[in-house]
């Protein structure tokens, strides 16, 4: 047997453990940098690699050196945001200023500065306040529309607020915003960048086509052309009237054009001239939870025994503003029985409505007074034989209660011929304007 000389020469096991030992350290390195560049990617074994059992693995500790994480920003940065809240029924500057999170201090210093003021005193439910505050709640502009187009405008100029209140210009600039409904229609707005005013005017509008207590599905889609106003120096001011909306709901889609008629009339249309503007509305809040509908055997929660619900139950908070469904008279506005603060209109010599359980009635309303569809008559409450605060309204024809959600209502007047051309030209645009935003949404969803 000849024995071969051992040579000063690695092993083929020796090279492919120094080969795997610098392979592994270089693999280690890039794994390592990888969530710096800030991709993915996918690694793979390759098919003649020799197999694990076959070489001698050796585990390897190198230190790697990572880029130091930036600090975070300081919460009590001077940084500053700029944040809006709407006036509700009863609201005081103070209140809203506390919803603000102003400081107590500014606070305290904003309000003897403006104790002065008309704005102040012209606090006007759903308009809005806009405040530029920083982190730790110093409050740095505050502004208000009020009135005719005038501006209330408070300023903090070396630690004190200095007052303006003036008439300005204000100049339109058309909005385009699309969403899809995933929880509720606010919150698909909000997600969309609408403000609360224009989703309110989108429900107002589609009232009668939609009921956005009952209708409202997951996927639902909407597209919004509206006003917004600035000012001279090109900031938004607020928001104005929506343009034209779109809303498919339950894969119907309902679209709106705004128009105003050589006569001054102004309305929303459908696309072929026909007035959205019913009768009726379809309910008598801007939104809501229907407690209990329209029936003739429910179990009554207060006499605790069966008997037929002639109407409707809107559960909401109490001061929730209600709204006459259509123009009429005020027949009576009172208390009576198990109806509570009750107020009945009488619309024409057939139809008849009535709304029960109410906190409170609406200032300057009384027996004989004129109300206009929309109108805020009254508040929810839970005056009555109730157990909670919600709203009792009833659909009276010819003083026999009906069920709102299945009788046809008569519809208003569509465009006169003599401003149909004009309406075309204008509904032709405006539809141009809904279909590029529509397609548009729905690409960024793909």
């Amino acid at each position: 047997m000849r024995f071969m000389p051992i040579r000063n020469k690695p092993s083929i096991l020796a090279q492919k453990s120094s080969r795997l030992t610098k392979k592994t350290l270089r693999w280690l390195i890039v794994l390592s940098t990888i969530p710096l560049f800030g991709f993915v990617t996918a690694f793979g074994i390759a098919p003649h690699s020799p197999s694990l059992h076959e070489v001698e693995i050796k585990e390897v500790v190198r230190d790697l050196y990572l880029p130091e994480v930036l600090p975070e920003l300081d919460a009590s940065s001077e940084q500053s945001f700029w944040r809006q809240e709407t006036i509700r029924r009863g609201d005081t500057i103070a209140a809203i200023l506390d919803r603000l999170d102003v400081d107590q201090h500014d606070k305290r210093d904003f309000l003897l500065a403006a104790r002065d003021s008309r704005a102040m005193r012209q606090l006007q439910p759903g308009k809005i306040i806009y405040a530029q505050t920083t982190a730790d709640g110093s409050l740095l502009t505050l502004r208000y529309f009020f009135g005719n187009e005038e501006l209330f405008l408070m300023e903090k100029t070396e630690q004190t607020f200095r007052m303006s209140e003036q008439k300005i210009e204000l100049e339109s600039q058309i909005q385009m915003k699309s969403g899809t409904v995933n929880s509720s229609l606010f919150a698909a707005t909000d997600n969309a960048g609408i403000p609360n005013s224009i989703a309110a005017q989108m429900i107002d509008i589609l009232a009668s086509e939609i009921d956005f207590h009952r209708d409202l599905r997951r996927g639902d889609r909407f597209t919004v052309v509206y006003e917004t106003l600035i000012d001279s120096s090109g900031e938004a001011a607020k928001t104005g009237k929506v343009i034209a909306v779109e809303f498919t709901n339950q894969r119907k889609t309902y679209q709106a054009i705004y128009f105003q008629s050589s006569n001054g009339d102004f309305g929303y249309y459908t696309p072929e001239g026909e007035s959205l503007r019913k009768a009726f509305l379809k309910a008598p809040l801007d939104f809501s939870r229907i407690s209990s509908g329209f029936s003739n055997a429910r179990f009554h929660p207060v006499l605790k025994k069966w008997r037929a619900h002639k109407g409707i139950d809107y559960a909401a908070p109490t001061g929730t503003p209600v709204k006459a469904t259509a123009n009429g008279k005020v027949t009576f506005a009172g208390t009576q029985r198990g109806y509570g603060k009750l107020i009945i209109i009488k619309h024409d010599d057939q139809y008849e409505t009535a709304y029960g359980h109410l906190s409170g009635f609406a200032k300057r309303l009384s027996n004989g007074a004129r109300v206009s569809q929309g109108d805020v008559i009254g508040y929810v409450g839970m005056t009555g034989m109730a157990t909670g605060p919600h709203l009792h309204y009833e659909l009276r024809v010819n003083g026999v209660q009906r069920d709102p959600s299945k009788i046809a209502l008569p519809t208003a007047t569509p465009i006169a011929k003599k401003d149909l051309v004009a309406f075309q030209n204008q509904a032709e645009s405006l539809l141009s304007r809904l279909d590029i935003m529509r397609n548009l949404h729905l690409a960024s969803n793909d």
